[in-house]
């Protein structure tokens, strides 16, 4: 019989070595270098979450303005400030009522933040404007609270 080179271990010790777990400074190394890494990361992901609604409200902004010129180029005018941006969903009933009205949105999406876009005929800087008045809902501001807008 040829003579093996593996060593056999007692059964005793078989068991031991394979019911060893971690041990607590493993366990606290992991926990260091996830805390770690969680500290670095976080901080860019919640910026992310920030330019992703902004980008949302462009992209919304755009959509609208397109419908509107569409709706202009039908009835040779944009809505009325009474009518809004509902008349790119449903047909105005109030004057003056469009003769070749057809529907351009299929709703009327809210910004990001849950408020409903703005509109403003005669726009203050374009002929007609379309807006988000951005995180805090408010006119004006920096950052993630800044006006977003047609004009842009």
């Amino acid at each position: 019989m040829p003579s093996s080179t593996f060593v056999r271990l007692p059964a005793r010790a078989l068991r031991r070595r394979l019911a060893a777990g971690f041990t607590l400074i493993e366990l606290m190394v992991v926990l260091v270098i996830i805390g770690v890494l969680a500290a670095l990361i976080v901080p860019n992901v919640l910026d992310r979450a920030d330019d992703a609604r902004g980008t949302a409200a462009r992209t919304d902004v755009t959509n609208i303005m397109q419908a509107l010129k569409l709706y202009r180029l039908d009835n040779q005018r944009y809505p009325t400030p009474e009518q809004g941006l509902q008349a790119l969903i449903t047909k105005p009933s109030a004057g003056p009522v469009p003769g070749n009205w057809r529907p351009y949105l299929e709703k009327l999406p809210t910004d990001p933040w849950g408020r409903p876009y703005q509109y403003l005929n005669p726009g203050i800087k374009g002929e007609v404007d379309v807006m988000s008045f951005g995180a805090d809902g408010q006119s004006g501001g920096e950052g993630k609270d800044a006006d977003i807008g047609s004009w842009q």
